[in-house]
């Protein structure tokens, strides 16, 4: 056991829960949210975000119990953070409603670290943000707060979160993390530490900036390959063909790649080309790549809905009060995360001509939806409801056994989102 970090994980989310188990497996470490309803869900051993190694997690907090020195402990006082010396940054970093990064949570956590900062203390951020936010950002905020001055009394280190939520295979001890620090001596520190922890190792890179540069080119390429893919669809839809085929016959090209149309939410791919786009304007460059790719990707949930009412049209449905079900609305399958799922676009734009939607997901949490979406999510589909229009968003395992074939036969319009359904069955797919 390594006596000589104390660690505070702030954050319990997607990111930060998962790190403050590994770490805690070797190192002292208190687990930080304000939410104090979170807290207490996870020292009852839960976890509603299905990441973390509920084992592991318990083993953690009852090495703290044992030998005080070691192990998990979990808090919402930041008085308990005065104990650490390595503070680990995990809070979401979300965008506005004008797709402008909001920086709120990230400085408010900075302010708050601060505050217990002491000399030679290490402040490491996980948060997804442009180049230049941890020093030109972060930095001063928390000078501000501590009255210490940067890379003199304190030193700061930058190693963007890879968690894939839903993926049981990329891990987090079993991807390579990107490591980087404020001085050469903070950065070897960095990288030890994960190292500590991780089976692939760490990829060092020469400064922070590098490091957040590379977290936001990693999302924003995924983005602009399926923007194009998406734009592909588009056009094979006025063609009439299946973008699918298309797909399949350009792929026997040895250096094709296969990226497929889709809904593109999440945390990551739908939020972090606009911290780059950010960073670009602000420097007197308009990224027009990437932010083409963000218009085609953000339009696709109002194709769904409007491919569908022609569909619907086509087979002599009333638009007006028509049933649609949709299947899914997590931003990917077979993972509670909701997080800016494009699904509930797709429902709005039902909705505003006049379609009754429901919404089906066994896997979401059905009052956040609602908190965070005003949609209601049904408990269960009703077998003797009648549908007009059946809309599979999101391939959960559960919706690959749907009777989908029932509905079919009722004339409904079958439109899948995903590719799964059995394609004598579905009237379009994207």
């Amino acid at each position: 056991m390594n006596q000589e970090h104390t660690i505070a994980v702030i954050g319990l989310g997607y990111v930060g829960l998962p790190l403050a188990i590994e770490f805690g497996k070797k190192y002292r470490v208190v687990g930080f949210d304000v939410n104090s309803r979170r807290v207490a869900e996870l020292e009852r051993g839960e976890d509603h975000t299905l990441e973390a190694d509920l084992v592991g997690m318990r083993q953690a907090v009852e090495l703290y119990k044992t030998t005080q020195r070691c192990g998990l402990s979990f808090s919402c006082d930041a008085n308990e953070l005065l104990q650490a010396n390595i503070f680990i940054v995990t809070v979401p970093t979300p965008i506005d409603r004008f797709n402008n990064p909001d920086l709120t949570p990230l400085l408010n956590a900075s302010a708050m670290i601060g505050k217990v900062l002491k000399k030679n203390d290490i402040v490491i951020y996980e948060s997804t943000v442009y180049p230049g936010c941890t020093e030109d950002d972060c930095v001063p905020v928390l000078e501000q707060a501590s009255g210490l001055v940067f890379n003199r009394d304190f030193f700061c280190g930058y190693s963007p979160e890879r968690i894939n939520p839903g993926d049981k295979v990329n891990t987090l001890t079993k991807i390579k993390k990107i490591t980087s620090g404020s001085t050469p001596a903070t950065a070897d520190i960095v990288d030890a530490l994960y190292n500590s922890i991780l089976e692939n190792g760490t990829h060092r890179a020469p400064n922070i900036k590098v490091a957040e540069a590379a977290k936001a080119v990693e999302n924003s390429q995924r983005d602009v390959n399926i923007s194009f893919m998406n734009e592909l669809a588009l056009i094979c839809d006025r063609v009439g063909i299946d973008t699918n085929d298309v797909i399949e016959a350009a792929g026997t090209k040895w250096n094709f790649l296969k990226y497929r149309p889709g809904l593109v939410g999440g945390h990551c791919i739908s939020v972090d080309p606009y911290y780059l786009a950010h960073k670009a304007k602000a420097l007197g460059y308009n990224p027009e790549v990437i932010l083409s790719g963000r218009r085609v990707n953000n339009s696709i949930a109002k194709f769904i809905a409007d491919k569908t009412l022609k569909l619907m049209i086509q087979k002599d449905h009333k638009i007006k009060n028509a049933n649609v079900l949709m299947l899914g609305v997590t931003f990917k399958e077979n993972c509670p995360d909701c997080r800016n799922t494009k699904v509930v676009d797709i429902a709005t734009e039902l909705e505003e001509f006049g379609c009754q939607v429901d919404i089906y997901d066994p896997w979401a949490d059905a009052a956040l939806v609602q908190r965070e979406y005003g949609k209601a999510v049904i408990a269960a589909v009703d077998p003797d409801k009648h549908y007009e229009a059946v809309i599979a968003c999101v391939a959960h395992d559960q919706f690959r056994t749907f009777d989908f074939a029932k509905y079919k036969a009722q004339n409904a319009v079958i439109f899948d989102v995903k590719n799964f359904i059995d394609r004598s069955l579905v009237d379009a797919r994207l």
